[in-house]
């Protein structure tokens, strides 16, 4: 991957440093590093200390060159966010300052046709983050169509999940479904012609992509993990694209900040959705904690359930 392919605009960028204030000497941890765009400018604002996670393979380059140029100001792991306790063990930091979650698919996943997560652009049906484990073919071609139609609707709040299953259990009786642009036709039958508003795979790519890789649990895990290690006057922002997830973020921050001061929600600018079209859909969820107690919150107490 070359630099202009790895070229990232962290989404609602200004907001987030703004209500942050990065001081000098503070640690922040930044959750899903990706192509280091929000860390850069974290490190660049202030000289703070960041402590990064991602557990997508492909950050680790990017974040070799991180720790070329800020040194021991930066400090890289590839792991992901239920993995955030095992981290803090490692890095011996008692608390941090602030946690950032930029949730959902990155540049360096979309972008690249491999990676299976595109339904406009012709790769395998892979869409592993982590490229380890189950892969989007595997649950495709072996669920059931009552387990397809429950995953399509349940992570992708699709509700012509039932039709989907069936075009697709349809379409395995002759040939399995090997690429991305295959399964995308095959869900793009499931509806009439007019539908065309958003592209017809969105979603049911949307619910595949958060089964595989275990995102909800995962993101649950991750938010206990960063009320656990907050420092007192910490803050906390995640930033989601889907309903689903920002959905989770809500119930979540709703419980905590019964007894918090900040809780709020931000959306990108005209500017910035003109600059950065990927920024349109997203929601900045911020809040601050003004004490040190830590209360584990249940995913089923978000309305969710264990899976």
């Amino acid at each position: 991957m070359t630099k202009k392919e790895l070229a990232h605009k962290p989404v609602l960028i200004k907001e987030i440093i703004k209500l942050t204030g990065p001081k000098d000497n503070e640690t922040y941890f930044d959750a899903t590093f990706g192509n280091g765009g929000y860390s850069k400018e974290f490190l660049e604002v202030s000289n703070c200390n960041i402590i990064a996670i991602d557990r997508d393979p492909y950050a680790k380059q990017i974040a070799r060159e991180f720790k070329k140029k800020y040194g021991k100001r930066f400090n890289f792991f590839h792991s992901k966010f239920s993995q955030i306790n095992e981290v803090m063990e490692k890095t011996k930091e008692k608390k941090i300052n602030g946690f950032l979650f930029d949730i959902g698919v990155s540049s360096m996943q979309l972008d690249f046709p491999e990676r299976g997560f595109s339904f406009i652009k012709e790769g395998p049906l892979d869409m592993r983050m982590g490229q380890k484990g189950t892969t989007a073919y595997d649950v495709v071609n072996s669920k059931s169509h009552a387990e397809l139609a429950d995953i399509i609707y349940y992570y992708g709040d699709e509700r012509n999940s039932r039709r989907i299953a069936r075009e697709i259990e349809n379409y395995r009786k002759s040939k399995n479904i090997e690429t991305t642009l295959e399964l995308a036709e095959v869900v793009r039958k499931s509806f009439p012609n007019k539908y065309y508003k958003k592209h017809p795979a969105t979603k049911t790519f949307q619910a595949l992509r958060i089964y595989i890789n275990n995102e909800i649990e995962e993101l649950h895990s991750g938010l206990n993990h960063a009320l656990k290690y907050l420092e007192k006057n910490g803050n906390l922002h995640v930033v989601t694209f889907h309903s689903l997830e920002d959905r989770l973020v809500k119930k979540f921050l709703k419980i905590v900040s019964q007894n918090n001061k900040l809780n709020k929600v931000l959306k990108p600018s005209k500017e910035e959705i003109e600059h950065n079209s990927r920024s349109r859909s997203a929601k900045l969820r911020f809040y601050e904690k003004n004490n040190l107690e830590f209360s584990y919150i249940p995913i089923e107490d978000l309305g969710f359930k264990q899976s």
